[in-house]
């Protein structure tokens, strides 16, 4: 996509101006996608498609409103600008509101990587040659494999363009693309044993080798033959990285400037207290070069930057969009996220958990007498607001630091600030899945409920 999405951004709020409005932003997102997926040898599905989207913010005394249009004809996007300029008049008027207070200054983006042409001119043909490798080499690798829910890959290319009544304006173009498989094993009992595995990137040749994908799929399904519950008690708990990379998207939702204001974080009393482990620094980074996350300015147009949120385990920030930022007292850490329909609100970009003293993976289990290796989260039971964790959980059992037999149909719980402070451990495989990288982590001690 090579349009000058940034002209028609700048015109939305050159017209949204002269409709009345005190300030305005306009952000538009054009994107081709497609999605091709395998099953059993075979195509399963095609689909392609392409959408763009304008949407247009208007702020008056306070007053806001947000309309969005599939339409760029001028007529469609004048109408846009004047019915989005009378529903800010008869909003609810909100001091805090407002664009933030950045110049029209366009950060460059081509050092970040963002952008492959390789993707956009691939053919259909290869990319279900791709799918097809996957599924065959997860298919191939063990008899017990007896089923497949087919292997997909994904790739996506759009341009996101900004512009404000403050005079910035600026563009980027993007890409990415992503291949999963998921498999099912069969145990003694006839019992249906699923697993998956995947890789995504910006770039085809930061791809996952495909063949390898679907082998580590397989071996999860395998893997799990046999699993059993375990009597309830309390151990060292291994995540690996899928796990920890996830628990991590649960501490994301602690450390947003919207969750601070509302007091919807049990984080929010405690900055600047040790409230991880020594072993945990975690960053917020938008950017890293060729990141999923990464991007040269946020959903308002702040620069993207890089904010510690913990250093050796004291808590040292949340992250802010300029209305939360403004509303308790700080300042955009250029963490706005939004789509053409949706308000600016704080969110991650790359989130990061560096390890200071980082071990080999094997002694994280070899040190581990009775404990569980977990491998899967199921379930959605957190609360950010107290800390408190609970979910389902699969994985292995460790015996005198070795893998023992396969788990299932258990719960692991904890109150996330114990969690935190409680990891002795950290593994040397830092491991990217989305925009999020974590290694292994061990935890002295939570509760597994089983039998």
């Amino acid at each position: 996509m090579t349009s000058d999405y940034t002209a028609l951004a700048r015109h939305a709020v050159d017209l949204a101006l002269r409709a009345g409005a005190g300030q305005c932003d306009a952000f538009l997102v054009a994107v081709d996608e497609s999605e091709v997926t395998v099953r059993l040898g075979a195509t399963d599905r095609l689909v392609e498609a392409s959408s763009q989207r304008l949407g247009l913010r208007v702020i008056s005394g306070g007053r806001t409103a947000i309309s969005a249009t599939s339409d760029l004809a001028e007529d469609a996007i004048e109408r846009l600008a004047r019915e989005t300029v009378e529903l800010a008049a008869i909003s609810a008027a909100d001091a805090f509101a407002g664009l933030p207070e950045v110049g029209p200054e366009a950060p460059p983006a081509a050092e970040l990587q963002l952008y492959d042409e390789r993707l956009e001119a691939m053919t259909v043909e290869e990319k279900l040659a791709l799918a097809v490798a996957c599924e065959d080499a997860a298919r191939a690798e063990d008899r017990r494999i007896t089923n497949s829910d087919g292997a997909t890959l994904s790739t996506r290319a759009g341009t996101v363009a900004l512009a404000n009544s403050l005079g910035f304006a600026a563009q980027y173009r993007s890409t990415s693309v992503s291949l999963a498989v998921e498999v099912m094993a069969d145990d003694a009992e006839g019992k249906k044993r699923n697993a998956y595995w995947w890789s995504s990137g910006r770039m085809l040749h930061r791809l996952g080798d495909p063949a390898e994908i679907g082998r580590i799929a397989a071996r999860r399904a395998v893997g799990q033959i046999g699993a059993r519950k375990v009597a309830t008690k309390r151990v060292p708990v291994v995540f690996e990285p899928m796990v920890a990379a996830r628990l991590l998207g649960d501490l994301a939702s602690c450390l947003t400037g919207s969750a601070l204001y509302r007091k919807a974080t049990f984080l929010a009393d405690h900055l600047g207290e040790t409230v991880a482990s020594p072993l945990v620094t975690l960053v917020d980074d938008g950017t890293l070069a060729g990141a999923a996350g990464s991007r040269p300015f946020d959903g308002e147009g702040v620069r993207s930057r890089r904010t510690a949120l913990f250093e050796e385990g004291i808590f040292r920030s949340f992250l802010f969009d300029a209305y939360s930022g403004r509303r308790t007292g700080n300042v955009s850490t250029g963490s706005a996220s939004r789509g053409p329909d949706s308000l600016p609100a704080p969110g991650t970009s790359n989130l990061v958990l560096e390890s200071r003293a980082p071990l080999p993976v094997a002694s994280l289990v070899e040190d581990v007498a009775d404990g569980f290796y977990v491998t899967e989260l199921i379930g959605h039971g957190f609360n950010p607001t107290t800390g408190d964790f609970s979910r389902g959980a699969a994985g292995y059992w460790i015996e005198n630091g070795r893998i023992a037999f396969p788990v299932t149909e258990v719960n692991v719980s904890g109150r996330l600030p114990e969690m935190l402070a409680g990891i002795d451990a950290t593994g040397d495989d830092l491991q990217w899945f989305g925009s999020t990288a974590a290694p292994t982590l061990r935890f002295r001690e939570l509760m597994v409920s089983g039998l």
